[in-house]
């Protein structure tokens, strides 16, 4: 996916003064805009490095002006943590998580013993 990285953006200062946030990243079309980190750790942190890049497929799918009005509208519609665009965007960001956690359970040989027999004493949860 092609992108461009602007560190020290002013876009992004604004965003964090509002959100009040110690950094901000912040994608407008293809460029994610960033206060507060600098690029590598940005780049370092692959779960905020991929939901940032889901905003970018947003900006992509709708087009630059609907895109920013619907983020808005949503935004304006349900607040920011509910809006569906930074649902998705978390989605993305957590995806790897899930894919590295999972892999630590198997390498550390951890069992889940779903569909084996329970001992009496003990009761499923529903």
């Amino acid at each position: 996916m092609d992108y461009k990285i602007v560190e020290r953006s002013l876009f992004a200062r604004i965003a964090r003064m509002v959100l009040k946030s110690p950094n901000v990243a912040m994608v407008l079309g293809k460029s994610i805009h960033l206060s507060g980190v600098d690029r590598q750790t940005f780049l370092d942190d692959k779960g905020w490095f991929e939901h940032e890049l889901c905003h970018i497929r947003q900006f992509q799918e709708h087009g630059f002006f609907r895109f920013l009005w619907l983020y808005l509208k949503e935004s304006y519609r349900v607040g920011y943590y509910n809006n569906k665009f930074e649902v998705e965007a978390r989605e993305a960001g957590m995806k790897h998580k899930r894919f590295f956690s999972e892999q630590l359970k198997k390498e550390a040989g951890a069992v889940k013993p779903s569909g084996l027999p329970l001992p009496a004493d003990v009761k499923k949860e529903a």
